[in-house]
Formats: C-alpha cells, sequence, structure tokens
C-alpha cells in the first residue's frame, strides 16, 4: 500500500494589493518597520482571507539575524499569539499552522518533506548564512521525523550577487561557511550570492530538491527591497500543510 503523502502549500507574496501609504506602498506585513499598525492589520487580514486561513493559523516570528529555530507543534489558535517567537526560523508538524518568514531582501526559506508531512520558514540573512540557520532548520526538522532525502526546499525572492555589494573581508568570512556566495557585482566590486551560499548548504546536508525564485528584490520594483528603499514594507514567504 503506497504512503499518503501530505498536501504542502507555499506562497509568496508581493507589494500589491494592500492598504498601506508609501514608503510601505502597498502589502507590508511586517509590524516592526514604522508603518501604521492599522494598515499592516488590514494587510494581514486581507493575506489570512485570500489564502482560506484564519488569521490566527498565521505563526510570525520575530528574526534577530542568527539560527534559533522554534518548533510550532499546537494546533492552530483562534487568536494571533500577543508576541511571535524571537527566531530566525519556524518548524510545525502540524497541519493548518501556517508558517510565515517575512524579508525584504534577505532569503525566505520555505522547506518541506511531504512525506513525514513536516515544513519549516526560514529568514535568512547574511549573518544566518553566516551561522547555517538552513542547516539548524533541517536539524529540526529531521527530530520533528522528516527525512533529509524527502526534504525540498523553495528559496524566495532576495537581493542577488550582482546586486549585494559587501567588504571583501565580510565576502571571504561567508565564502567560508557557505562556499558558492561569493560573487562580482555588476559594479565588479566584492558581493556576496546569499541563494547560491544557501543552496549549497543544503544541498550537502543531503536535501532531496532545492528550487529557486530567480526574482532580485533590488531589482524588481514590485518586490520590497530595504538596501534599495531604505526605510520600505517587507514581503512574506509561506509555508503550511493542508
Amino acid at each position: 500500500m503506497s504512503q499518503r503523502h501530505a498536501r504542502v502549500r507555499r506562497v509568496v507574496t508581493d507589494r500589491s494589493g494592500g492598504a498601506s501609504a508609501s514608503p510601505y506602498d502597498a502589502f507590508n506585513l511586517a509590524d516592526h518597520v514604522g508603518d501604521d499598525p492599522a494598515h499592516v492589520a488590514v494587510n494581514r487580514q486581507r493575506l489570512a482571507s485570500r489564502l482560506g486561513v484564519t488569521p490566527g493559523q498565521l505563526v510570525w516570528m520575530a528574526p534577530e539575524h542568527g539560527a534559533q529555530v522554534v518548533v510550532v507543534d499546537q494546533p492552530p489558535a483562534r487568536h494571533l499569539p500577543l508576541r511571535p517567537p524571537r527566531c530566525d526560523a519556524l518548524v510545525t508538524h502540524t497541519p493548518g499552522v501556517v508558517l510565515v518568514a517575512l524579508a525584504a531582501d534577505c532569503v525566505p526559506i520555505l522547506l518541506a518533506d511531504p512525506v513525514a508531512g513536516v515544513v519549516a520558514a526560514v529568514h535568512a540573512g547574511r549573518v544566518g548564512v553566516r551561522l547555517d540557520v538552513a542547516g539548524y532548520a533541517v536539524a529540526a526538522m529531521v527530530a520533528a521525523g522528516a527525512s533529509v532525502a524527502d526534504v525540498d526546499v523553495l528559496l524566495g525572492p532576495a537581493i542577488c550577487g550582482r546586486c549585494y555589494e559587501v567588504p571583501e573581508a565580510m565576502q571571504r568570512d561567508v565564502e567560508r561557511v557557505a562556499p558558492g556566495s561569493a560573487t562580482r557585482t555588476k559594479n565588479g566590486t566584492a558581493g556576496l550570492d546569499l541563494r547560491a551560499g544557501i543552496r549549497g548548504q543544503l544541498l550537502a546536508a543531503g536535501v532531496g530538491q532545492v528550487v529557486e525564485d530567480p526574482r532580485c528584490t533590488y531589482e524588481e520594483p514590485t518586490l520590497f527591497s530595504h538596501r534599495r528603499d531604505g526605510v520600505t514594507g517587507r514581503q512574506a514567504g509561506l509555508v503550511w500543510l493542508s
């Protein structure tokens, strides 16, 4: 008898269709960037409605640019938690729990083992890549019952290596732990391709598949980019079992 796989859903948002005014226009989902809280609340409610879930099913995180992973093993709540966990990765095996990673140049990483029914959402910036936050998320998934070989990954839109200029010492520091991340920018200067580095880390860990949304947040005006705009909103990468 064949094993039934869990249904995995992944969604990446953009700037369109929201209530926020400039410079957060329009579909900003972050409540920590200075946007009007009422506008953020409308956008989050609208997001839940479009996904066909309740706002209480959305699990947010307060990213710290670290490698902390939080496992969410409770059924979907009827109301939003008072405070999102301070971490950069969320893992669950509970259907209906929607994990959210916010970003605006950093990489939203959406992982799933559909065989075991375990998913994870990760926020990975330069520091997170240096700390291998994606690897810690995979380890937490395995502890929750996943098999590394059955994990497939979507790397969401992020700033690309042609646009992400960094000092050469910083580039070398990241390249040591994420080989393949070092690149040259369109100006010929030292740069980082975070998604290339994450891809290498995940494949070295043994995950089955890594695919990439190729859009660059800096170059694509329909996406938020902190490096391009300074004060701005955040888009979301979401993953859940349904």
